[in-house]
């Protein structure tokens, strides 16, 4: 670390690479700009490289050029860091990842009661549908959307939604209200693209006794939230699952389509490594989410 300089020389060089001129970067700053020459001169000899071509004009050399995102991103990672630090003030940062359309339509609406029953937990949600193996401290917790089979990671039920029809009130004056599950046949069905965990209009159709050889789609969706949309959009009727149109019910923008009971076959589990599911914050985690959960299963049904 012999060629680490001081933090000052930094700073200066750092907004000398923003700035046309040494005196535009001085008075960034708030110092002279003498000062920020200097600087940028001991800076050059700590490195033994030029780093800027002096004219009426800064122009940064390939040393210069090739340091300064170095250096800039140096800053930011500081500044986010420290902004990061201040936030906890004493909390205990809980890191929770999970599928983003259960994140933002499940998740995030009960945050605001865990914050308040327990202030000293701070929650950093992280959103992605790939595996997860914390193989990487890449959380501490997770939610996932599956059949329970998690080998060597602690997993805990959490609750199985039900799948539904749901169209928006436009569409349903456009085509009126069906009277039984067959009548769907002649809406248009937003279907989606996806693993076998995605729910299928035809397993939904099967159960119902319908006859699905006419069944087709228009256009297919690649993820949850855009079949929603769309859905919202008065495209067509959407297969839901329930823990994700909860607000759109209470609110009447989406519209539920009979009341047969098809539960999901998958489910939501809440996986972390072995041993950690005791750690105090994440103790006190795995109950709000558990009670959460049952609430939303006795919802759901």
């Amino acid at each position: 670390m012999r060629d680490l300089p001081p933090i000052a020389t930094l700073r200066a060089f750092e907004a000398a690479t923003r700035h046309a001129t040494f005196s535009a970067a001085a008075e960034e700053l708030c110092v002279t700009q003498s000062a920020v020459s200097h600087q940028l001169k001991h800076l050059e000899a700590i490195w033994g490289v030029p780093l800027f071509e002096r004219g009426k004009t800064l122009r940064l050399t390939p040393a210069g050029a090739a340091l300064a995102p170095i250096v800039r991103q140096f800053f930011a990672d500081l500044h986010t860091t420290l902004a990061e630090v201040r936030e906890q003030k004493g909390r205990t940062r809980l890191r929770v990842n999970t599928t983003y359309s259960f994140a933002l339509k499940w998740l995030l609406p009960r945050l605001p009661e865990l914050a308040r029953l327990h202030p000293d937990i701070l929650v950093s949600i992280e959103s992605t549908d790939s595996a997860i193996t914390f193989a990487s401290d890449e959380a501490d917790v997770a939610i996932r959307f599956g059949y329970g089979h998690y080998p060597a990671l602690h997993s805990e039920f959490l609750f199985r939604e039900q799948l539904f029809p749901v169209a928006s009130p436009t569409l349903l004056q456009r085509f009126g209200t069906p009277g039984e599950p067959a009548e769907l046949l002649r809406y248009p069905l937003l279907m989606r693209d996806g693993a076998d965990l995605v729910p299928k209009w035809e397993s939904w159709f099967a159960q119902q006794g319908v006859d699905i050889t006419l069944l087709q789609a228009s256009v297919r969706y690649a993820d949850t939230n855009m079949t929603l949309a769309a859905a919202l959009l008065g495209q067509g009727v959407a297969l839901a699952r329930s823990g994700h149109v909860e607000q759109e019910l209470a609110e009447g923008s989406l519209i539920r389509l009979f009341s047969v009971p098809f539960p999901s076959p998958a489910a939501y589990y809440l996986v972390c490594p072995k041993g950690t599911e005791t750690q105090p914050h994440i103790a006190r985690f795995r109950l709000w989410l558990q009670a959460a959960a049952r609430q939303a299963q006795q919802l759901y049904g």
